[in-house]
């Protein structure tokens, strides 16, 4: 990444375009180098835990250098591109900077690029926004059953082998990934600040704990193993001259498989905060499933009528809707449903509003993009919100504030065939309904076994909130709602 020192260049960093993000990877660029920006125009798409998004550029000027490539994972506070907003023309041919894509034969030179940059005292560049510049070069995205990723993967694990043993390595080796020189000699370990924290906390010096983490990064989890390893009488140790440094534990090389037979896909981006965020709500909130089949006859007719309502004219009206419908109902025969556990405080904190989830499968993975203020909405209101929410979660254009603040929600598994399931809470709710399959059955109705169109529902809700009692009433109103759809009329 070259480093702009004209004045009338402005750098553009990546911002933190969610509650707390850290880091996104560039999907695409829009624009060269040499093309000419608006203030407001979108120059490139980024993924972040929680979405993909587009960023709009704040200046006028001429795109001088992409400062990384499409696939790279950045970090928030880090200039991604160089605006001259002067005026001028494009820099010429000769002059012009080096294409986006950067040849992977020079792992050395992009681990070096971020120390280029001018730093603070503490080594990193104060920013507007997120966490600041990290010292840590910048990750590339994994590919997939590459050869050459496997090469370069021994050559670092060779040049690890070099730093921990007896011989220096040269001075033209690449960077080794488990740390960068200080100005003692020894390796700055790689850490995000909230570890460093915790070990200074802790009195761990970060250079004796072995990294876990990918590109040799500690972890929590190392620095607690650290503290679990060090005998209750011990004392920090003093920092280790520069000529006997702590020596890490090898690295173990890369393990080989099978190309043709396997396909490994990295976790990251929606995938990544799914997963840490389901195993946070398993472990966290204490679950209770229950479930009622009923008969959703009515219910189906009632659809097929709202479709020819010309106040329904250009929504989409499904099961869905009126299923929706039935729990913002059930909700407010019972608002104690609609609450959320604060740890800290101690407290239940009950919602006066609904904020309607909808769990989504994407290409990117399951989001839970809600309709806000579901409960003051009309069922017309109702059938356009839940369109636009579906349509654009297809679209992969979910902002992550329509992912945030969620009271409740419904998963549809029926979508897939499935009769039911046991739905884990979105983190933060204290409910969610799952529904399955609409079949017909054999069903007795009006004393004699007839076909029906038939369901079951399965409604999980988090027990230090919601006990046995309120949990039953809630699923027993939107049963009781689908079975006679007529009552939305008089509960509503």
């Amino acid at each position: 990444m070259t480093t702009m020192t004209n004045a009338s260049v402005r750098e553009f960093k990546m911002p933190d375009v969610g509650e707390g993000l850290t880091e996104a990877e560039i999907l695409k660029w829009y624009v060269q180098p040499g093309d000419t920006v608006t203030d407001g125009q979108v120059v490139c798409e980024v993924e972040t835990a929680k979405a993909a998004v587009e960023l709009p550029i704040p200046y006028n000027g001429v795109v001088r250098e992409l400062h990384f490539p499409e696939g790279t994972t950045v970090d928030v506070g880090t200039s991604i591109i160089a605006v001259d907003v002067s005026g001028g023309a494009a820099p010429a041919a000769e002059e012009a900077p080096a294409p986006v894509a950067e040849p992977a034969a020079a792992p050395a030179e992009q681990s070096a690029k971020p120390e280029a940059e001018p730093a603070t005292g503490s080594g990193r560049q104060p920013v507007l926004v997120g966490y600041g510049v990290a010292t840590s070069a910048t990750r590339r995205r994994p590919r997939k059953a590459a050869p050459e990723v496997f090469a370069q993967q021994a050559a670092a694990t060779a040049v690890q082998a070099e730093l921990n043993g007896h011989t220096p390595a040269p001075a033209t080796a690449p960077a080794s990934p488990v740390g960068q020189p200080v100005a003692d000699g020894r390796l700055r370990p790689l850490a995000k600040p909230p570890v460093r924290k915790l070990a200074k906390d802790l009195g761990v010096d970060l250079a004796t704990v072995t990294p876990t983490g990918p590109d040799g990064i500690i972890t929590r989890e190392d620095v607690h193993a650290a503290v679990a390893a060090t005998p209750a009488s011990a004392v920090p140790a003093p920092a280790a001259p520069a000529a006997t440094p702590a020596v890490p534990a090898p690295t173990p090389a890369p393990v080989s498989y099978d190309t043709a037979r396997e396909t490994r896909i990295p976790v990251k981006g929606v995938r990544k905060a799914t997963a840490a965020a389901m195993v946070g709500s398993a472990f966290t909130a204490p679950h209770v499933t229950e479930f009622v089949t009923v008969d959703v006859t009515r219910t189906m007719k009632l659809v097929e009528e709202l479709k020819q309502d010309k106040e329904f004219t250009g929504l989409r009206v499904s099961p869905l809707l009126l299923i929706a419908k039935a729990l913002l109902v059930a909700i407010r025969r019972n608002p104690e449903v609609n609450a959320s556990w604060d740890e800290a405080a101690q407290e239940i904190v009950v919602k006066h509003y609904v904020n309607l989830g909808i769990a989504a499968a994407t290409p990117r993975g399951l989001i839970v993009p809600n309709i806000k203020d579901a409960h003051a909405k009309t069922l017309p209101q109702l059938a356009e919100s839940l369109g636009e929410l579906v349509s654009t979660a297809r679209e992969g254009r979910t902002s992550p504030s329509a992912m945030q603040n969620g009271t409740v929600t419904i998963t549809n598994v029926g979508v897939f065939g499935v009769d039911t399931g046991t739905p884990i809470l979105n983190p933060g709710e204290s409910a969610i309904l799952a529904v399955g399959a609409i079949k017909l059955q054999p069903w007795v109705h009006k004393g004699k076994v007839k076909p029906r169109q038939v369901t079951t529902l399965a409604l999980s809700f988090d027990h230090r909130l919601v006990d046995g009692e309120l949990g039953s009433k809630v699923l027993a109103d939107v049963a009781a709602i689908l079975e006679q759809p007529k009552r939305l009329i008089s509960w509503a």
